[in-house]
């Protein structure tokens, strides 16, 4: 663990300090996208909506603590990078592990929920489907966590050298998505076509997921590229369907 004495309040006073926590707290608000589609998409399992709110909320300050602590114990997380398990082609590291498992949770999770929606089982009132209970979530939501948290102190490590600045990034990030991500989870599951691209992306950093625990390094740049091009066609077709109902309802006598 990092001594919190050696931490040094006035490099926020500083024109660089201030220009990295900005930079680092936009990019792990970017980070944080993805964790954001899975904790809508699974807390929307559950029936009550304030049960939702309290997943939603939980998820997300238990990502905040577990990036925090992580970059209190940043020795500890760097040590993830050394080989690990001897798999005959390759040393796997414990990030690697964590990766791995991740990725394939992801991919599993994401598959059965697009499955699900393909059959109609989420929408037919006939259909009996397993509600998930809030501890499910929970566990669920904190699998995940450890994957995008280690992702985001790595990558904050390489950006800055002040632990104080990278705690400060992560509180910020965090604060702000736990304010848009009801009225995200909201849109995602009152549009089903959003849902769907969301589950999309989460198969696709699945996937990325596990290249990288592969050994096969991902630029994250096309990724969130490709999301960002889907999203403003699905944002497109939405505004599309809702000028045709608008003109279809003006055309009615």
């Amino acid at each position: 663990m990092i001594d919190l004495s050696s931490l040094d309040p006035s490099v926020l006073f500083t024109l660089h300090g201030l220009i990295g926590l900005l930079t680092l707290t936009a990019l792990e608000i970017v980070l944080g996208i993805d964790n954001i589609i899975f904790i809508s998409i699974i807390s929307n399992s559950l029936e009550a909506p304030e049960e939702r709110k309290k997943a939603r909320q939980l998820g997300l300050a238990l990502a905040m603590i577990t990036r925090v602590l992580l970059l209190l114990s940043l020795s500890w997380v760097m040590s993830l990078d050394k080989p690990f398990l001897d798999a005959g082609i390759r040393n796997f590291s414990g990030r690697d592990i964590v990766l791995l498992v991740g990725g394939l949770f992801l991919i599993y999770k994401a598959t059965v929920e697009i499955h699900a929606k393909v059959q109609g089982h989420d929408e037919s009132k006939g259909a009996k489907k397993k509600r998930l209970t809030l501890a499910n979530v929970i566990v669920q939501i904190i699998l995940i966590d450890l994957v995008f948290s280690l992702d985001s102190v790595i990558t904050a490590v390489g950006m800055s050298n002040e632990i104080l600045i990278m705690i400060l990034a992560v509180l910020i990030a965090v604060g702000i998505m736990m304010v848009a991500a009801e009225s995200i989870s909201t849109f995602v599951e009152k549009h089903a076509t959003v849902k769907m691209l969301a589950l999309a992306f989460l198969v696709m950093i699945g996937v990325a997921l596990l290249m990288e625990g592969m050994g096969e390094h991902v630029n994250k740049n096309y990724i969130y590229f490709a999301m960002g091009f889907s999203v403003l066609v699905e944002m497109l077709n939405l505004r599309m369907m809702r000028n045709r109902l608008v003109k279809g309802g003006e055309e009615k006598p």
